[in-house]
Formats: C-alpha cells, structure tokens, sequence
C-alpha cells in the first residue's frame, strides 16, 4: 500500500508542477498544498482502516483518525475553487459522517469503503 502511495504522490506532485508550467506559481502552490494535504488524508484513512479492525481493544481511535480526516479535508476544501475537489471533499464529509453514525450506533466494525472511496476521488482532483 506504502508503494502504491508513493507513486500516486509522485504522479501528483508531476501534474502539479506541469499545471504550474501553464498556471504559474500560485497554481503549483495549490495544487502542491492539495496533493500534500490528499496524501496525510491518505495516511490518516489508513489509520481508520486500522482502528476499526482493531476497534475492541481502543475505540477512541476510530475517532481520532475521523478528526484528522475532517481537519485536512476542510484544509483543501478552504483553499480550491474547483469543482472536483469541492465535490470529493462534500463526499469525504459524507462517508466521514457515516463512519461516526455507524460507530456511535453501535457498529464496531463499520464499512469505510465510501471513505477510501472519497478519499481516492479526492486524490484524482488534487493531481489534475
């Protein structure tokens, strides 16, 4: 999974610097801000995957890895005006939210898959 990342950063941190060719310094700015912040998302969806499998023996860290998700989600989605991160961003929140219900609900082993989905979608819209 480290691996897969790593190229996936490397594909975004080549997009960003292409865009900022056409763009200019702002744009390479922003788009090395969003590809930076995607990818500690990544690590942070990582990190849920993670504390639900292991959600008996520390439920709390379920928790922690959502408010990370939340806070770098909101990161992006205060500094882009495009439209498709916006989208994957309101999509991040959603999964996000139903994670917590899920948790709150009882359910100790909630389905993260729309997290990772989002959260994947969101990488898409930070690397173009």
């Amino acid at each position: 999974m480290a691996a897969s990342r790593g190229r996936l950063v490397a594909v975004m941190a080549t997009a960003a610097l292409t865009a900022g060719l056409v763009g200019g310094c702002g744009a390479v700015h922003k788009a090395m801000d969003c590809v930076h912040t995607a990818d500690t998302i990544a690590d942070s969806v990582t990190d849920l995957q993670q504390a639900v499998e292991n959600a008996a023996h520390d439920p709390g860290r379920a928790d922690s890895a959502l408010d990370a998700i939340e806070k770098n989600v909101r990161k992006i989605g205060d500094k882009t005006d495009d439209t498709d991160v916006n989208k994957a961003v309101d999509d991040l929140n959603k999964a996000v939210g139903g994670v917590r219900t899920a948790i709150k609900n009882g359910d100790r082993t909630p389905d993260v898959g729309p997290v990772t989905d989002a959260a994947g979608e969101l990488t898409k819209g930070c690397a173009k």
